[in-house]
């Protein structure tokens, strides 16, 4: 652990979960002054510098209500998601539930962005930590890696748009981790702890990404190749996690 977060305010949305649990331990351990633990479902914590937070990503007087009560942060978390496990086919998978997977994953955390902006703004700026995925860059067929891609473009978008209000934003590049999102996902998995170390560091740095396990860093670097070649690469390990 190198980078502090001394004195900061954090709001971590999906909280409950392997990576929200952990974003919002390490936050403490890194001296935030107070953390909001967002979930659908709060849960009590046993810290007085956490504060349970309502928050479903897809109620948007919900989110609003969330920024107006969180008014004192200066680092945002978008780390909820939802990521099936019978989504394994953008041919074949149910086009209701594709529908959530994109307004959960994309539109949710956009919304929690566009209700928080002005809040990082009133305290100097602040920063902004998108959870992503290795599979924006990979043959991945679900729409929770086609919605995790779309979460990418914004999250460069936001970057551009953001800067005039010096809030600093940071995509959070991993592959498998090992929290119940991931059960029925056979292979290696990074450890919460492990990822969200990195993030952190990343965020405290100001880092444009942080690409957390070496497979990660593999992929990113194959892509200024030939597609052809990326495809070759990952079909293969990508074949056995949809079988």
């Amino acid at each position: 652990m190198t980078g502090r977060l001394d004195g900061r305010t954090v709001l971590v949305t999906g909280a409950n979960g392997g990576l929200g649990a952990q974003f919002v331990g390490q936050a403490l351990e890194r001296g935030a002054r107070r953390v909001y633990a967002a979930a659908r479902s709060p849960r009590s914590w046993d810290d007085d510098r956490v504060v349970p937070l309502a928050l479903d990503l897809l109620d948007p007087a919900g989110v609003t209500a969330a920024a107006q009560e969180a008014s004192d942060v200066d680092l945002v978390v978008n780390n909820a998601a939802v990521a099936p496990p019978e989504d394994r086919s953008l041919l074949a998978g149910d086009e209701e539930e594709m529908r959530r997977i994109f307004e959960t994953n994309v539109y949710g955390n956009l919304r929690v962005v566009r209700a928080f902006a002005p809040v990082l703004a009133a305290h100097g700026g602040g920063a902004l930590l998108n959870v992503l995925s290795l599979a924006v860059w990979a043959p991945v067929p679900s729409a929770y890696a086609a919605s995790k891609a779309a979460m990418w473009s914004a999250t460069n978008a936001l970057r551009f748009e953001l800067a005039a209000q010096g809030t600093t934003v940071t995509g959070l590049f991993v592959g498998l981790v090992d929290t119940p999102m991931s059960t029925h996902q056979p292979g290696p998995k990074s450890t919460p702890a492990d990822v969200v170390a990195q993030a952190y560091d990343g965020v405290v740095s100001g880092a444009f990404e942080v690409l957390a396990d070496e497979s990660t860093r593999l992929v990113k670097s194959m892509l200024s190749r030939p597609a052809e070649e990326l495809h070759a690469l990952v079909t293969g390990a990508v074949a056995e996690l949809v079988s």
